[in-house]
């Protein structure tokens, strides 16, 4: 297919799914009851991922459909373009090479691939000389004092990541060394967390791609002045209590980062797929680097993965023909995730940056407004307590929300008995949302009507190696969405306008005066009432 002229509600693929959608839905029972072996069929493993998406409005003739969507669009040249370092991020003029940030020496094709791979070696054996000596004690503050506390200040992509990482990971965490977050401007965030710490012991590490970042900047200021309050440093950021991790090292020094202080990273690395390189110091410094490596692997054999299956056994694509499928064809308006384990809590925050910033777009690779729905809401919280939330509204409510339940068949910082009851609670919700059940006579509000999608997706444990080949499903997975919606996935200008806004509503000249009647009026009332 001409990729220029590649539009997804042209191919034939399309019209058969849509002709499919008008048609009855079908019932997940009755999909189960016509074929013994669905569990088995609608099964596939990746390393120690296992997902089962048996329990899908899926029929075995939509499953076909779907899957000629993804072979009638680009995403086989698409994916090729993007391993290979082509500029596929168009309106930057950039390559998307995450997956160069994971990869090993024998999976280079070309000179340039090999060039690169060692550049990231470089990169990542800057990250384990820090955090190696950040975890052993060596590196110390201006009073000769041994770090005990990291603060990472970093929004969007440099806080999420590694925030979510550290968290999931704790299991492996370092038992003398704190990892506190600080990406809202909200000043009560690191006011408060600074208020905790000892000066002495604190390394901060000022995460930001080009060292701009107005929130990492203002959080920067606030940390660089306490610094001087308490310690009467005249410029910390020069002191071995500041680290830069960044794409813009000229920005960094220029900030007063000593340049062997500046651990760097590609351009060519987007925000939200950071955590893999610099920006995921603090992960290093939290599990070690050995344990950072391990979540690379994970994320390695994800890559392979993708890469070399074809579209009916490629767990990304799957995953993401489902989410088209429900999207696209049967008015799906949003999808929750939730996984039955609480070091995951970050996950579902993490995933909508990931999917939302990547295809909430509503333009085309040719330039031209599109006429179907892009990527889906995506929210979620962790099992059990969603259950005591919004779990109604899944059951009973009128709304159809796929989910995607996600756990560890085995958690060595549980135990058998806890393990067993949040297991157990996992697969009663996915039956329950599949099977339903009739109301008593008179009792209508006893009726759950059933037949609600969802994926099952176990990993044996979470471990650094799991952790990784999760996040890189997900990543991949919107990747294949976004390819078959013909949109670019790597950009963000539409965070860009309100950023713009700000800073002109925000500038000593301004009064709102060229804002409308409503933004004006706030802008009064909070000059009056502060």
């Amino acid at each position: 297919m001409n990729h220029n002229a590649y539009s997804p509600t042209a191919t034939s693929a399309w019209s058969k799914l849509e002709e499919a959608a008008s048609a009855e839905a079908p019932s997940i029972t009755d999909l189960f009851a016509a074929d013994p072996q669905r569990a088995k069929t609608y099964s596939i493993s990746v390393g120690e991922l296992f997902l089962d998406y048996s329990k899908n409005l899926l029929s075995n003739d939509v499953w076909s459909h779907l899957q000629a969507l993804a072979e009638q669009s680009p995403l086989q040249s698409h994916r090729k373009a993007m391993f290979s370092g082509q500029a596929i991020n168009t309106t930057e003029n950039r390559a998307v090479l995450h997956a160069a940030l994971r990869a090993e020496p024998q999976d280079a094709k070309t000179q340039q691939e090999t060039d690169r791979i060692a550049q990231v070696k470089s990169q990542l054996q800057a990250v384990k000389e820090a955090s190696d000596k950040i975890r052993s004690g060596q590196w110390l503050g201006s009073t000769g004092k041994a770090i005990t506390d990291v603060i990472n200040i970093g929004i969007g992509g440099s806080d999420l990541g590694p925030k979510l990482a550290c968290k999931a990971l704790e299991e492996y965490s370092h038992p003398d060394i704190n990892l506190h977050f600080i990406s809202n401007v909200d000043g009560a965030e690191i006011l408060t967390t600074l208020k905790k710490l000892n000066p002495e012991t604190t390394l901060v590490a000022l995460a930001s791609k080009t060292f701009t970042t107005q929130e990492t900047l203002l959080n920067a200021k606030t940390a660089i002045h306490w610094f001087q309050q308490t310690l009467g440093l005249e410029t910390p950021q020069s002191s071995s209590h500041f680290v830069g991790l960044t794409a813009n090292a000229a920005n960094a020094m220029a900030y007063g980062i000593p340049q062997n202080q500046i651990l760097e990273f590609a351009e060519w690395v987007g925000g939200r797929y950071s955590l893999w390189s610099s920006i995921g110091l603090s992960i290093a410094i939290s599990i070690g680097f050995e344990q950072f490596e391990a979540m690379l692997a994970g994320a390695r054999e994800m890559d392979l993965h993708f890469q070399n299956e074809p579209v009916h056994s490629n767990m990304p694509v799957i995953m993401a023909l489902l989410g088209i499928w429900y999207s696209n064809f049967l008015g799906v308006q949003s999808t929750a995730v939730i996984p039955y384990c609480e070091r995951l809590l970050l996950l579902p925050s993490y995933l909508q940056q990931l999917d939302m910033e990547s295809n909430g777009k509503s333009t085309s690779l040719q330039g031209e407004a599109l006429d179907y729905n892009t990527g889906p809401i995506l929210w979620g919280q962790t099992g059990t307590n969603g259950q005591h939330a919004f779990f109604q509204l899944l059951h009973q409510g009128t709304r159809t929300v796929p989910v995607d339940f996600i756990a560890a068949t085995k958690d060595s910082l549980s135990n058998p008995e806890h393990h067993r009851v949040l297991l157990g609670n996992m697969l009663a919700q996915a039956s329950a949302l599949m099977a339903g059940q009739a109301a008593p006579d008179g009792q209508q509000h006893r009726f759950y009507p059933g037949n609600k999608p969802s994926n099952t997706l176990l990993m044996n444990e979470l471990s650094p190696k799991n952790f990784g080949a999760l996040v890189a499903l997900y990543e991949h997975r919107v990747f294949v969405q976004g390819s078959i919606w013909n949109i670019n996935s790597f950009d963000q200008w539409g965070v860009e306008l309100g950023k713009k806004m700000a800073n002109e509503l925000l500038s000593e000249n301004s009064h709102g005066a060229e804002f409308d009647p409503s933004t004006k009026a706030l802008f009064a009332h909070i000059a009056d009432n502060s």
